[in-house]
């Protein structure tokens, strides 16, 4: 079943599920990466633990390692 679809029969409730807003969410940003690799040739993401860029024809290039913070502390002012 298609995301607008399931949008569409939850209309007469007043919110989304979590379910339905996570799977748009996907599916938006599947849509966007392709449309990104076929314009630019390549997309940048994160992918263990590596800020990655990944080209059309399949190279990979690691840009940056994603440190892990030293704490999880939160820090209120």
């Amino acid at each position: 079943m298609s995301i607008k679809r399931k949008i569409a029969r939850t209309k007469g409730s007043s919110y989304l599920t979590k379910r339905i807003l996570i799977s748009a969410a996907k599916s938006g940003v599947r849509k966007a990466a392709k449309d990104t690799m076929e314009v630019m040739g390549y997309i940048v993401i994160a992918e263990d633990r590596w800020i990655i860029r990944k080209y059309s024809d399949g190279r990979i290039e690691r840009i940056e390692p994603i440190i892990a913070p030293e704490t999880t502390e939160f820090i209120l002012d």
